[in-house]
C-alpha cells in the first residue's frame, strides 16, 4: 500500500475519532505532511514504541497503541494460558488515555490487567510486574522527550525491558494485524466492574518504597539531615514518591519548585524536560538561589533519571553530569559497604560502554568487578537477572549510565529516580556531617584516579530522510578514521558484529592516543546521532581543551 492509499484508508476508518480525523482532513492538501505521517510505521523494538503524537502510521495515537497491545496480547497467549499484565503511565498528554486503551485491549483478550490508579514512575511498573508475578509490564511514557512525544514501553516477566528476540516476535504479531479490523477492545469501566481490570493497591506501592529505603548504606550511622534541598519533578511523576521517601528518611527541609510541581504534559516552563540538560534545571537553580539551598534535585517526567546541582564555595550552583554523580555514588556505596563489612566477596558493578571509564578504576580499587554492557539500562537489568539466576543477586551493588540513570539494588530491573534521589541526599548528608562538600569529594576522586571529562553531543536528523542520512554517516565512518583532533586512532571497535559477548549494535568506538576515545551511535529512541567524548588530561583545563577539540573534530565527520 502506498502513502496515498494508506492516508485514504485512515481517513475512511477514523470517523469515530474526531480529533485524529480532523487532523487527517487538515493535511489532505499538504503532501509533505502526509508523507511524514505515513512514509513508515512507527518502529517497535526493545524500547517499545516512541514518537510524535498525531494521526498516521508514523505517529503515536490510540490506533497504534491498540494495535501494539493486540500484538503483545497475541504473543503472551502463545506461551501462557492465563497471563496477566501491569500497566503504568506518566504525566504526558494522552498517557492515561493510552494506558486505558491498552488495558481495554488486554481485557478483551482475556488477559488480567493490573493498572496503577494514578500516574507512577517507570520503576514502579518494573517492580509491580515482578511483585504481582505478571507476564509483562507496559509503561506509557516518552521519558524526557519534548511534550509532543509519547511512547509505549514493554517489560518482560523479569521486570526488564524485553529482549531483541521478544521484540521481534511481538513485532511479527503486530504486523499480522489490520489496524482497524483485528484489534479487540473491551469497555474499561465494564472490565473494571468484572475485575478483568484491577487497580493496583497501596500495598504494592508501599513494598516498593520499603525496598528503596533498604538501599541505605549508613548501616546505623547518624548523619545530619538538615540540608536545604530544592526538588523539581519537572511536572512529572516524581512528586509523591520522592517527597515521601525523603520525608520518611528524615529530610524535612525540602522545597518544591512551584511551577514544576504538578503533573503537566505540556511542560510549560521546561520544553525539553531532560535533567541532563542545563536548561531543564534553570528554574530549579533560580529557586535554589532564592532559597539559599544546598542541593537541587530534578527527576524527569517518568522519574527514572535524576539531575543535580550543588552550591559551591562561591554560592554558585554547579550542575554535575551523570558520570560525575555516578562515580560519586559508586565510591560512596563501596566505601560505606567496605567500612561496615557489607561488601560482598564477589561484588559487581555494571555500567554501559559509553559511561565513564573512571567508574571501572574506582570499582577496581575496592576489589569490585565491572561488567560493561551496551547502551540502555535494559542491559544492566539483564545482567542483574543473570546474577539472580545464579543465586548471586546480592552481589550486585550498583549500576549506572551516563544519562543520569542509577540503581543500587536488584528489586527492579530499570533505572530508578526514587532510589537515586534517596541515595544522593544520603550521600550529601554523610559528607556534610564529615565537613566535606560533594565537590570536594569529587576533586578528591579526580586527584586519585586522574582528571577526565565525559561529554555527550546529539545531532538531530528529522524527517523521512533523517534515518538514511544517519546510516550513510555510519557507513562512511566504517570506511576508516585515521586522526581525530590531531590524535591518532589506535583502535576501532565496531559493535555491529557483536563484541565481547555483547549483542550486535550499530555503534563505533574510536580509541585514541592518551587513552581518549570517541563513540558514535544512533539513538535507539530518537532521530539523533550521539557522540560520547572521553578526554583525559593532567588538569581540568587540559582535559576541557582536549574535549573541545574532540567535539569539533567529530562534528566534522557527521556532516
Amino acid at each position: 500500500m502506498n502513502i496515498t492509499e494508506e492516508y485514504n484508508m485512515w481517513l475512511q476508518h477514523t470517523a469515530d475519532n474526531q480529533e485524529l480525523h480532523q487532523e487527517l482532513v487538515a493535511m489532505q492538501n499538504n503532501k509533505a505532511q502526509i508523507e511524514d505521517a505515513f512514509y513508515c510505521e512507527l518502529a517497535f523494538g526493545t524500547a517499545g514504541l516512541r514518537g510524535v503524537m498525531g494521526a498516521g502510521t508514523n505517529r503515536m495515537n490510540s490506533y497504534i497503541v491498540a494495535r501494539a497491545s493486540q500484538g503483545v496480547a497475541n504473543y503472551l497467549k502463545q506461551s501462557q494460558s492465563q497471563p496477566a499484565v501491569v500497566i503504568g503511565y506518566d504525566s504526558r498528554n494522552n498517557s492515561r488515555k493510552f494506558a486505558e486503551i491498552t488495558a481495554e485491549v488486554f481485557a478483551a483478550n482475556g488477559i488480567k490487567v493490573h493498572i496503577w490508579p494514578e500516574l507512577m514512575p517507570v520503576p514502579t511498573v518494573s517492580f509491580a510486574t515482578r511483585y504481582l508475578k505478571a507476564a509483562a509490564g507496559i509503561m506509557i511514557t516518552a521519558s524526557h522527550n519534548p511534550a509532543k512525544y509519547n511512547g509505549y514501553k514493554v517489560y518482560g516477566a523479569d521486570g526488564c525491558q524485553i529482549t531483541t528476540e521478544a521484540a521481534n516476535s511481538i513485532l511479527a504479531e503486530i504486523n499480522k494485524l489490520d489496524i482497524f479490523k483485528d484489534v479487540k477492545k473491551a469497555d474499561f469501566q465494564t472490565a473494571l466492574a468484572s475485575k478483568q481490570i484491577s487497580y493496583i493497591d497501596d500495598a504494592v506501592y508501599n513494598a516498593f518504597l520499603k525496598e528503596v529505603k533498604q538501599q541505605s548504606v549508613l548501616f546505623g550511622e547518624e548523619v545530619q539531615k538538615d540540608a536545604a534541598i530544592v526538588y523539581t519533578p519537572l511536572n512529572g511523576t516524581g512528586l509523591k514518591p520522592v517527597t515521601q521517601i525523603l520525608a520518611e528518611a528524615g529530610y524535612t527541609n525540602i522545597k518544591i519548585v512551584p511551577e514544576q510541581k504538578l503533573p503537566d504534559g505540556n511542560f510549560p516552563t521546561c520544553p525539553y524536560p531532560n535533567p541532563e540538560l542545563a536548561e531543564a534545571l534553570k528554574l530549579g537553580i533560580e529557586y535554589a538561589r532564592t532559597n539559599n539551598a544546598d542541593l537541587l534535585l530534578a527527576t524527569d517526567p517518568d522519574c527514572d533519571r535524576v539531575g543535580i546541582a550543588v552550591r559551591d564555595e562561591h554560592d554558585e550552583y554547579q550542575i554535575l553530569t551523570g558520570n560525575q554523580v555516578g562515580v560519586l555514588l559508586l565510591d560512596y556505596i563501596c566505601s560505606q559497604r567496605s567500612k561496615h563489612h557489607q561488601l560482598p566477596e564477589a561484588a559487581v558493578m555494571i555500567k554501559t560502554v559509553v559511561t565513564t571509564a573512571m567508574a571501572e578504576q574506582i570499582a577496581q580499587s575496592y576489589g569490585v568487578r565491572t561488567i560493561n554492557v551496551l547502551t540502555g539500562f535494559k542491559y544492566i537489568g539483564e545482567q542483574i537477572g543473570l546474577l539472580e539466576q545464579k543465586g548471586m543477586a546480592g552481589n550486585y551493588i550498583f549500576g549506572f549510565e551516563e544519562s543520569c540513570g542509577y540503581l543500587s539494588g536488584p528489586y527492579v530491573r530499570d533505572k530508578d529516580g526514587v532510589n537515586a534521589a534517596f541515595l544522593i541526599c544520603e550521600m550529601y548528608s554523610y559528607y556534610a556531617t564529615q565537613g566535606i562538600s560533594i565537590l570536594q569529594k569529587l576533586a578528591e576522586l579526580y586527584k586519585k584516579h586522574g582528571y577526565s571529562i565525559n561529554l555527550t553531543c546529539s545531532y538531530e536528523f528529522d524527517g523521512s530522510t533523517g534515518l538514511a542520512k544517519m546510516q550513510q554517516i555510519m557507513n562512511n565512518l566504517r570506511q576508516g578514521v585515521v586522526v581525530l583532533a590531531g590524535k591518532k586512532v589506535t583502535s576501532v571497535l565496531d559493535y555491529a558484529g557483536g563484541i565481547n559477548g555483547l549483542p550486535a549494535e550499530n555503534m563505533l568506538q574510536f580509541t585514541l592516543e592518551d587513552k581518549c576515545s570517541v563513540i558514535v551511535r544512533p539513538s535507539g529512541t530518537e532521530p539523533k546521532l550521539k557522540t560520547y567524548i572521553y578526554a583525559i588530561g593532567e588538569s581540568e583545563a587540559q582535559a576541557e581543551q582536549i574535549a573541545e577539540d574532540l567535539i569539533a573534530s567529530s562534528k566534522e565527520l557527521l556532516k
